[in-house]
């Protein structure tokens, strides 16, 4: 009698190698070997294959005794993927397509983008679980509890079709194996019928923006172009990688690889009724809100690298918002709702300086990556009210929040008047590439006499303070980097030379703090103030522990940006999209090249 093996807690894994696109495990169970790899085909410049909701799971498996042996793999997928609480009841079905078998689950209650909120999960829309048919995969329906059994006693049969955390079952059959691998693939996919509301309209997924699309055809081309996706994937991951690599060193590279899926999935892609690229974020494990400003910050360098269409997409519902007059104030609002309602602020109070300098910063970081200012051409008049108030206000502070909310109000904040000068210089670069000489000059001009103001007024000796106003504080200044990325020129060496020997006085073991008011830190600023480091030890020093974080962190949550720099215990947030700027150096470096 043939043996079946399966991996269970009995299979030892041997190692697990974590590429941007790309998970791949490798597991010993007894004599078979099994190559386990879970990849999200999230290539960020090919906007067909990003936004179609399906991933792979490839199993590859071959005898590691020099022997044949009969092997079947088991994969019980949970209907809690398609659930906000596993309480929920789900339908689940079983149907095929002309290539495909297929599972589908979802809510009996079908509430289509009507929960918001933070730390919440869609209950809308189905789940489906597809096999290819020439692989002679089976599937069938259970308890979840009932599942491993079934697979053991080869019971194939379906013994359930509503109820509450169901397991949808593939079995595929790989007959014998030898020392030769054996690959096959299963395909997971979503179809969340409508992704968000954006001003009251109600906004289908990027790739059935049409309405005629449908998810069968989906699982249908990923299955087609299995081979050709794999390709691209794993081309690009050693791409990704090695160009890490080459800007910040190994340790570098590791984070950035880790950050890549978890940025992007923390975003929905749609077109506007406009038909614009709308890449709207959810701020999660914060607040929940939709298209968060300080969010988009310092999530914006990965795409600025990979696809700046993509930052557009961040920003076009911020200036549709104000252009609209829905948003009537002279500065930039803070974000758009609550996800996945997009209908206007929820926040409870602006943060002036901090989005409207974002906003603009960015505008001038995609005329930079692309080599023309054609989108801030299109939002000058409002750019224009922005800037202005940045050069009335943004000097010194009055009381407001910064994207560092958690730290409380505060007066006279040093790097929030760095970002409204950065922020004017950006808006004089992108009027001098607009062949407006005389507006460039003006708003340069307000930006470099206000470089000296700043030093005079955060000069504490050795480094430059927290706030104007107290001399024995101290903090990131990780705005600074734009002055140094987009070669604004703006800030004397001396003020980089200082605040960068002084933050390698202040190291944890998880990394420097944010500020001096508490131990906490932020691992995205941190790659910021790492970047416009002089020298290449000094940004090795101030990355090390970020990687150390990944490593050893007692909170086991998808990449925490918020930690304590002792600890390394979570503050909050989790598996947010910011940790996109640790892709900072790799920008910088691409902009110097260029």
């Amino acid at each position: 009698m043939e043996k079946q093996h399966g991996i269970n807690t009995t299979g030892r894994p041997k190692n697990v190698d974590v590429n941007a696109t790309q998970t791949v495990y490798n597991f010993t169970a007894g004599k078979i070997s099994l190559q386990l790899t879970f990849t999200s085909p999230l290539l960020l410049d090919v906007m067909k294959l990003l936004s179609r909701p399906v991933s792979y799971i490839t199993y590859k498996v071959n005898a590691n005794d020099g022997k044949n042996h009969a092997v079947k793999i088991f994969l019980g997928a949970s209907s809690d993927i398609a659930v906000y609480q596993p309480t929920q009841v789900v339908t689940a079905q079983k149907y095929a397509t002309a290539k495909l078998s297929i599972l589908k689950t979802g809510t009996v209650e079908q509430p289509v983008l009507q929960k918001g909120g933070d730390d919440m999960r869609i209950d809308w829309g189905y789940f489906y679980v597809a096999a290819p048919k020439a692989t002679g995969a089976v599937q069938f329906i259970t308890k979840g509890t009932e599942a491993a059994n079934a697979f053991a006693k080869g019971v194939v049969l379906s013994t359930a079709s509503q109820g509450r955390s169901l397991s949808l079952n593939t079995v595929v059959p790989f007959g014998k194996v030898g020392k030769t691998a054996v690959e096959r693939f299963i395909e997971l996919g979503y179809d969340e019928r409508f992704s968000v509301q954006y001003f009251n309209t109600d906004l289908r997924p990027w790739w059935n923006n049409s309405g005629k699309a449908t998810i069968e055809g989906e699982l249908t081309d990923a299955n087609n172009e299995y081979q050709a996706v794999m390709q691209k994937c794993t081309a690009f991951d050693k791409q990704v990688y090695a160009d890490a690599l080459r800007s910040g060193g190994k340790e570098y590279a590791c984070i950035c690889v880790l950050a890549y899926r978890q940025s992007i999935a923390a975003h929905a892609l749609v077109k506007s009724p406009a038909g614009e690229t709308l890449w709207l974020s959810k701020e999660n494990n914060s607040g929940g809100f939709i298209n968060t400003v300080d969010v988009t910050y310092p999530s914006a360098p990965l795409y600025l690298i990979y696809n700046p269409e993509l930052v557009q997409g961040m920003l076009n519902g911020i200036f549709h918002f104000s252009e609209t007059g829905k948003y009537p104030h002279p500065w930039a609002a803070h974000d758009l709702g609550t996800y996945p309602k997009a209908n206007g602020q929820t926040y409870g109070e602006p943060m002036p300086i901090e989005e409207s300098g974002n906003v603009i910063i960015l505008c001038a970081a995609i005329a930079k990556v692309e080599g023309n200012a054609d989108y801030a051409k299109k939002h000058w008049k409002t750019l224009t009210r922005w800037v202005d108030y940045l050069a009335k206000e943004g000097l010194d502070p009055k009381t407001q929040l910064c994207t560092d909310d958690f730290a409380g109000h505060l007066a006279r904040n040093a790097n929030l008047s760095v970002k409204a000068i950065v922020a004017i210089a950006c808006y004089a670069q992108m009027a001098e590439t607009l062949g407006e000489a005389e507006t460039a000059k003006k708003y340069r001009t307000i930006a470099e006499g206000m470089v000296p103001e700043w030093i005079k007024m955060a000069d504490a000796g050795d480094h430059y303070a927290l706030t104007f106003d107290s001399k024995d504080t101290w903090s990131q200044k990780y705005n600074l980097v734009w002055d140094r990325v987009l070669a604004l020129h703006l800030f004397p060496q001396k003020v980089y030379d200082t605040e960068t020997k002084y933050y390698l006085t202040k190291g944890n073991k998880f990394g420097i703090p944010l500020d001096s008011r508490k131990t906490y830190t932020k691992n995205d600023w941190i790659t910021w103030t790492a970047t416009f480091a002089p020298q290449k030890d000094q940004f090795e020093a101030l990355i090390h522990p970020l990687y150390v974080h990944v490593l050893e962190t007692p909170s086991r949550v998808p990449l925490n940006d918020f930690y304590d720099s002792k600890t390394g215990i979570r503050e909050n947030f989790k598996a947010r999209s910011v940790v996109g700027g640790f892709y900072m150096k790799m920008l910088a470096d691409k902009l110097k090249a260029e």
